[in-house]
């Protein structure tokens, strides 16, 4: 900011008037428990949450201590990360507890500020291979600070917009669970069924049959070089994220230099290498993608969203692993893949299995999309309000 907004000064982390900033230092190994007894131990960012940690281990004798509400600043790589400590912490040597003076500044508001100036503390902090900020860079820190009534309503206002987020957040979380225990129910034991018979795989619904997955999905190997085609939409699997049902993101296919498959709308679109192996998605368009993800197609009679949901089922991705092979670059095949063994309803089920889970995934992609709009409103708020450019409204 160019100009001091009015009634704004220029303080330092260094200002022992306003915090005290306290350095982390790690306690004997012999100290660690994961019984409870002692305080709860943070030792690093691996512990943060968006706001407040969540501790793994406690310690029985320990060294720095941070109060609560204190601020926790991650002080080796990464450096900059800020939470708020919610209880009384034992502090590991990758952690700094900087303490606000009652009175003088709003611990919220100094919250806010950090976490919007995380990359300028990336900035100060040294080491080419393990990057670490000693107590002097922190303490030299300069930060714009209004008049604590200003503090206090700014605070307010971001800390209601991380409300909101917290409980959309939880909402997902709530409904994910719900689709979770649907999935294990409606693609075993079905809709409304009174009658079950023994398997190979287990008891299934009477009305249903088990089938290899290969009689019912078909690979396609259509195969383009670069050069036969003007630059069109590629799916690689960096674009698809785990759990994603539908195509969110692409790239172009001018950036890819080898061979690709190409795929139309309909395909069921599958990454086929062990980390990406919950990576499935429904292609709404046509276009090219990575020779590492298979391009399957549903055979007559089978609807492709409820094998959709089979390919992200638990049971699915376990077999996947299984039968993944190599070193380097372990992946399954769809030689491997189309001998999983299926337990199929009849079409009419398959369809309203594949609604009642596309309805739910709906919603979880509603309140996504709510949670990042309420994401932005915060950065935009915080970009305004943390620097001056926006005043708030103080009622004395």
């Amino acid at each position: 900011m160019s100009k001091l907004s009015l009634g704004w000064k220029i303080a330092y982390l260094g200002d022992e008037d306003i915090v005290n900033v306290i350095m982390g230092q790690s306690p004997p190994s012999s100290t660690y428990n994961n019984k409870g007894i002692g305080l709860p131990f943070l030792q690093g960012k691996a512990e943060f949450g968006e706001i407040y940690p969540h501790p793994i281990f406690s310690c029985s004798n320990p060294i720095k201590i941070a109060e609560k509400n204190d601020l926790l600043l991650s002080v080796r790589a990464p450096v900059g990360d800020v939470n708020i400590a919610l209880f009384k912490s034992c502090i590991g040597r990758g952690l700094a507890a900087i303490r606000t003076k009652d009175g003088k500044i709003d611990y919220l508001f100094l919250f806010y500020y950090l976490k919007y100036s995380k990359n300028l503390f990336d900035s100060l902090s040294m080491g080419s291979t393990f990057k670490a900020i000693t107590k002097k860079e922190i303490e030299k820190f300069q930060i714009l600070l209004p008049p604590l009534p200003e503090q206090n309503k700014i605070a307010e206002i971001l800390s209601t917009i991380d409300q909101d987020i917290e409980e959309v957040c939880e909402s997902i979380t709530k409904i994910g669970q719900l689709k979770k225990g649907l999935m294990q129910n409606l693609l075993t034991k079905g809709i409304g069924h009174k009658e079950f018979k023994e398997t190979e795989i287990g008891k299934i619904p009477k009305e249903w049959h088990i089938t290899n997955l290969g009689n019912i999905v078909k690979q396609k190997k259509e195969t383009i070089f670069p050069g036969n085609i003007e630059s069109i939409k590629y799916i690689g699997l960096e674009h698809i994220g785990p759990g994603d049902h539908k195509i969110r993101m692409w790239g172009n296919s001018s950036e890819v230099k080898s061979l690709k498959f190409q795929f139309k709308a309909g395909d069921i679109l599958y990454g086929k290498l062990r980390p990406y192996l919950d990576k499935v998605i429904i292609a709404d368009w046509s276009g090219v993608c990575s020779t590492d993800i298979l391009v399957l197609e549903t055979k007559k009679g089978i609807n492709n969203v409820f094998m959709l949901y089979f390919m992200h089922h638990p049971n699915t991705l376990r077999y996947a692993i299984s039968t993944s092979t190599g070193t380097n670059h372990p992946r399954t095949s769809w030689r491997m893949l189309s001998g999983l063994k299926v337990s199929l309803p009849p079409l009419p089920e398959q369809n309203k299995i594949a609604k009642i889970l596309s309805t739910v995934d709906e919603r979880i992609q509603l309140l996504k999309k709510k949670r990042k709009k309420l994401e932005r409103v915060k950065k935009g708020l915080m970009n305004e309000l943390l620097t001056g450019r926006k005043r708030v409204r103080v009622v004395a």
